[in-house]
This record gives C-alpha cells, sequence and structure tokens, in this order.
C-alpha cells in the first residue's frame, strides 16, 4: 500500500490518518455526550416529567381523603415541576417497579424516600438531600415484641417490601422475612399489633407520623434503638446527569426560598430538609 511513498510523504500520510481517527474518536466520544445529556432536553422538549412513586407511604407518597395524591416527596417533586415551567405526571409501582421504570426510562426519577443502597449505586444516583434521618423499628405495645436491640430480630418476623435495605438489615440479624407489595401503613401496623409479624424497619420519621396518624393501632417506635443516619432523595437513572443537575438546581432554589421548610413542616411537624439534632452514630450495613 505504501509502496513508492517516501518517508515524509508516508510520514505526513500518517499524522493525517492520526488525525482523522482521533477526530472520528472525539465526534464519537461527542455523540456520546450528547446523547447523554438528552436526558434534560428531553424532558424540556415534552414540558412534562414523569415521576415513579408508590402512593402508599405515608407521610411521602399517598392519597389524602378527598383522593389527591400527597406526600412531601410528592409535594416536592410537584414544587420542582412548577419551578422549572414543566407539568408532572406520576406512575404508581411497588419499589422495585418504581427502581425499573427509571432504568427503563419509563419514568424520569423516583420519588420515594429514597435512599442509596450499594446494589443501586452502579445504575442509580441520588439528587442532593431532601430528607436528613435515621432508621428505627416499630414494634407492639404491649411487649416490645420481645426485642430490646437488634441483636434481639433473631427469629423475629420483620415486616417489609423485599429488596429493601431495611429488610436486609433484618434478615443479617437472622429475622424471618414477611414481604408485602406496595402494602398500606395501616395493613403493616394492623400485622404487627396483632402477632402476624413482629417488627418494621424503616425510616424513623416516616415510622413517627404513621404511628402518630393510626393511634387506635397499638404500636410504636422502639426507644433508643436507633441507627443509620442517613438523607434521601429522588432516584435518577446514573447516566442522566444534565437532568439531576437540573432537578439539584431546582432544589436549592426551593430550600433558600423557604419552600422545602414549609412543605416539610406540613408533614413531619418538623424541617428534615436540615440534619437532625439527635445524633446518632450506629451504623449497620444491610450486606
Amino acid at each position: 500500500m505504501f509502496k513508492g511513498m517516501g518517508e515524509r510523504a508516508l510520514k505526513k500520510w500518517m499524522i493525517g490518518v492520526t488525525l482523522i481517527a482521533a477526530g472520528f474518536i472525539l465526534t464519537a466520544c461527542g455523540n456520546g455526550q450528547a446523547k447523554e445529556d438528552a436526558s434534560w432536553e428531553k424532558v424540556e422538549d415534552k414540558k412534562e416529567i414523569v415521576v415513579a412513586t408508590s402512593g402508599t407511604l405515608f407521610p411521602s407518597s399517598y392519597y389524602d381523603d378527598k383522593n389527591n395524591l400527597v406526600g412531601y416527596d410528592v409535594d416536592v417533586a410537584k414544587a420542582i415541576a412548577k419551578k422549572l415551567d414543566l407539568k408532572i405526571q406520576f406512575k404508581e409501582y411497588n419499589v422495585d417497579g418504581q427502581v425499573t421504570a427509571v432504568n427503563r426510562g419509563e419514568a424520569d426519577f423516583a420519588a420515594n424516600d429514597f435512599g442509596m443502597s450499594k446494589e443501586r449505586s452502579g445504575k442509580f444516583s441520588l439528587s442532593s438531600p431532601i430528607k436528613y434521618s435515621f432508621d428505627s423499628m416499630i414494634v407492639r405495645k404491649s411487649d416490645d415484641s420481645g426485642i430490646h436491640s437488634l441483636d434481639d430480630l433473631k427469629g423475629k418476623k420483620a415486616a417489609g417490601e423485599p429488596n429493601t435495605s431495611y429488610m436486609k438489615i433484618a434478615e443479617k440479624y437472622g429475622a424471618k422475612s414477611v414481604t408485602y407489595d406496595n402494602a398500606t401503613n395501616d395493613q403493616y401496623l394492623t400485622d404487627v399489633a396483632n402477632g402476624r409479624t413482629d417488627v418494621i424497619l424503616n425510616d424513623y420519621y416516616l415510622q413517627k407520623m404513621s404511628v402518630a396518624a393510626l393511634p387506635d393501632i397499638p404500636v410504636k417506635i422502639l426507644e433508643d434503638v436507633y441507627f443509620n443516619a442517613n438523607t434521601t432523595g429522588f432516584l435518577f437513572k446514573k447516566e442522566n446527569k444534565m437532568l439531576k443537575t437540573k432537578i439539584d438546581q431546582a432544589l436549592k432554589d426551593l430550600k433558600e426560598d423557604g419552600t422545602l421548610t414549609k412543605i416539610a413542616e406540613q408533614y413531619f411537624g418538623t424541617d428534615v430538609s436540615v440534619k437532625p439534632k439527635q445524633e446518632v452514630t450506629e451504623k449497620v450495613s444491610p450486606n
């Protein structure tokens, strides 16, 4: 192929080929980057954001007495849509369904009190925090379900959705899993009260509000057994960086203008958008 070409000509030809190849690589990378960044353009073009949620998790995502979908995560998502001048559509799934919907592009993000697990960290990312909290346990009022520490979970029946970090922690300590598919809080609490299950591990503020909302069910939060200080936010597909950046900026604006605090106090009676005064140091891995 190079027959008859002098050394200088050959070098020039090779440089040209190298530059063309480099140009091709750069173009390919550029196209890949543009494709990656299309997550926000897609939302902007359709002027609508699609959010996956449960509709059953009080007070984050649930239906009020007028059958309106409301809740802390839901209302924050609505405030973001308003800030960005977008319509908003909610699609309801259980936890696994929400994660799948985000991964498949059926939803732009999920809003359902999501923290980050090791299993999800490879494919997903979280928005800047909308809630600071820690974990706790709901037990029977009459006998604390025989639980005084995490070690007492051995042999107990733990209630929750499958594949959550809370259920994995319970299983790690020897509890037997009793799983539910997008069940309501009253079902969870009633089952603990009547002995079908013994304990529910979950977020402290969610549990506090649930117990307060259903005072006739004889359950309580186990006092002084708190663990895993954490933050929650909205769940995004990891490569949708431009969309996440836009949402994070909107959250920053909502925090600065007091909207986030107002919504938090409406649903939790306190500002969960800032770190709690209570210090929780015990860390428990689900793995």
